[in-house]
């Protein structure tokens, strides 16, 4: 609670001091009445704070990336003596701003409020009403009220798009690869008694006429390379604009989330490792909405400097038939290590993100990674 009291007090101080020299009984009920003036104000303060009532509601908690939706608000205080219009701090993700926002007084009436609310960037943002502040007529009291209930935390999840399929090394797609295998009746690994449902043709027939049963042959299932996603979760190029680094964030999560997300139909593992404050190893076992949760939750304070991300994961490249980086930043030591992953086994498809596809500083680079066989796409920001 504010008090400005310096003002009455120091008209108090004057009035009474001078019905006090002068005798007068005019100054001196002059100075009661300022004495009953804040004492009225503190009085319908209180009053009204403490009989504030405030509902709030979300018509979504979870929404894509540039969706609408509404937040509603009710509120009343039963005080009937006159305040100032309430003053609402309500919280908006777009920008991370806080609009302040003032109501009627209407006493004993309930008050609604619609605010729509625009989700233009993907991650985790408090929405709602936080704080109230009553204040009297004259702004000599004002109470700040604390909301709990009417605070939301809302989830804006990455759009995605559709991506080209990927191609592992050495440009199998893996399926076919297995149903080869299993076709191919000169490399049996080991046998077995047969089993309702085993084909006529797997059945070793020479063997079952030896022992009397149905013996079928067993076929090892190659095992299927993995997919290996690394986006940069740094910080990332601001552009000189303060919107810019915010829609490189959504595009570096969308792109990641689209690729993610077409590999999940596919019979090949994938892992997404996202660094930071907290770090987690994303894989398709986990679920789409999961990894879509830790997706929106990526905060971007990785130290290191993604060069050294590359270095890390390229040591562990045994089982991976294809590494999609995603990137908006690229220099030459990130080309030197990409070629040498690439020439270490899997294929490499590159994402870089940038407002200018065009750059000569970035072209010739490009054009090394495009000449030693890695597959470079762009991918452009929806400015704004």
């Amino acid at each position: 609670m504010k008090l400005r009291f310096s003002l009455p007090l120091s008209l108090f101080l004057l009035l009474l001091t001078v019905a006090l020299c002068t005798g007068s009984q005019l100054f001196l009920l002059l100075s009661v009445l300022v004495v009953l003036i804040v004492v009225w104000s503190l009085l319908a303060v209180l009053w009204a704070s403490s009989t504030l009532e405030v509902d709030g509601d979300m018509t979504e908690q979870a929404v894509h990336r540039g969706e609408d939706l509404v937040f509603t608000l009710h509120m009343r205080h039963r005080g009937l003596i006159p305040i100032a219009p309430l003053l609402l701090e309500i919280s908006d993700p777009a920008g991370n701003t806080d609009h302040d926002i003032r109501l009627k007084n209407l006493p004993r009436r309930i008050q609604s409020l619609r605010f729509p609310i625009h989700a233009a960037h993907v991650g985790i943002f408090p929405v709602g009403l936080r704080a109230c502040v009553v204040e009297d007529l004259l702004g000599l009291v004002s109470k700040k009220v604390n909301l709990a209930n009417t605070s939301f935390s809302l989830t804006v999840l990455p759009c995605t798009f559709a991506t080209d399929p990927l191609v592992l090394s050495p440009g199998d797609p893996g399926s076919e690869m297995m149903a080869r295998a299993t076709e191919d009746l000169n490399a049996p690994s080991d046998v077995r008694s047969y089993q309702p449902g085993d084909a006529m043709k797997k059945i070793h027939w020479k063997l079952s006429l030896r022992k009397g049963e149905l013996i079928v042959r067993k076929f090892d299932e190659p095992i299927l390379q993995d997919v290996l996603i690394l986006m940069d979760c740094s910080r990332p190029p601001s552009w000189g604009h303060p919107q810019a680094e915010a829609d490189i964030r959504d595009t570096l999560l969308e792109t990641a989330a689209s690729v993610l997300t077409d590999q999940v139909s596919t019979d090949h593992q994938v892992r997404l490792p996202l660094l930071g404050r907290h770090p987690v190893d994303v894989d398709k076992s986990m679920g789409l909405s999961i990894a879509m949760d830790y997706l929106t939750r990526v905060d971007f304070s990785e130290t290191d400097r993604f060069e050294r991300v590359l270095i890390m994961e390229s040591r562990r490249l045994r089982k991976i038939g294809c590494v999609v980086v995603i990137s908006a930043r690229l220099n030459i030591p990130m080309v030197d290590i990409m070629i040498r992953m690439h020439r270490s086994g899997p294929n490499i498809r590159f994402y870089l993100i940038t407002f200018a596809p065009d750059d000569e500083n970035v072209l010739p680079l490009i054009s090394r990674l495009k000449h030693a066989g890695i597959e470079v796409s762009y991918v452009t920001p929806d400015f704004g």
